[in-house]
């Protein structure tokens, strides 16, 4: 488990190499465009940080506690109340996390890393597909954005999810023409998107181009690539990636769908 010595060595690494890959769910926790001005913001900036890296590294009830920090130290600081709101969801607390959410929302409507985040929260935790569109695309407009390609993977999965293959398929691509470091989860939701589609071949050079750029693919990824291979025959190569998934990931949502034999 990672110390808060180590936490605080890592903050500068955490902003300056920040890579959105391979988040299993599309949660982004970058630095806030609203720039505390104040003693008291730095601190607060300070302790959002570390509550993201808390989170990240799968300890939420520190991420809380630096959060629940920050929150203290500046009130207005609204980064940290949405930081705190996506650790609240990961524990299925949806009260708090929405109104989190909404307190962070009245403080810094116009924050595109805030707007990306709840509507992210909004499709994949409470299935509010319509909601959470309106969302990403205040994000995607703010010219502030520094990484408008999350917004446009998450619209796209989210517009996916919806059904609307059509405007997920035009949102996954444009975030794999202008992404950096989400570009890699816009081409694994393009890879799914082909799969339901039925486009085999698409969807497996999709997940080869992931394969030969990533050095560990999520367990989302590998269990994409089984389905595939199972489609095509491929029995070589499903067995391949079952094994990784298996080494990787044994106790993976996705590996205990394997054991049950649901390839759909």
């Amino acid at each position: 488990m990672m110390t808060r010595r180590h936490a605080a060595q890592w903050l500068f690494i955490l902003a300056c190499l920040w890579a959105h890959w391979p988040a299993g769910a599309q949660v982004v926790i970058p630095e806030s465009s609203v720039t505390p001005q104040t003693d008291a913001g730095a601190r607060a900036r300070m302790h959002t940080e570390l509550a993201s890296l808390y989170f990240q590294e799968g300890v939420p009830s520190v991420a809380l506690e630096e959060a629940g920090i920050a929150i203290n130290v500046d009130p207005s600081y609204a980064l940290a109340y949405s930081v705190r709101a996506l650790v609240y969801a990961s524990l299925r607390d949806f009260n708090s996390a929405d109104a989190d959410f909404r307190k962070a929302l009245s403080l810094a409507p116009g924050d595109p890393e805030i707007s990306n985040n709840y509507g992210w929260y909004l499709c994949e935790q409470r299935n509010r597909p319509q909601e959470a569109m309106a969302h990403f695309l205040n994000a995607i407009r703010n010219p502030l954005y520094g990484t408008p390609d999350i917004a446009y993977t998450n619209a796209g999965s989210c517009a996916m999810k919806a059904g609307d293959l059509v405007s997920a398929r035009d949102y996954l691509t444009t975030a794999v023409r202008t992404g950096r470091g989400g570009a890699l989860s816009a081409q694994l939701q393009l890879a799914k998107l082909a799969y339901q589609e039925g486009n085999m071949q698409e969807a497996r050079n999709r997940l080869g181009e992931i394969i030969q750029r990533a050095n560990t693919l999520p367990p989302d990824a590998l269990w994409l690539g089984v389905r595939i291979e199972h489609k095509l025959g491929n029995r070589a190569e499903e067995t391949s990636l079952v094994a990784q998934l298996r080494r990787l990931y044994p106790n993976s949502l996705e590996y205990q769908e394997f054991l049950k034999g649901n390839y759909d």
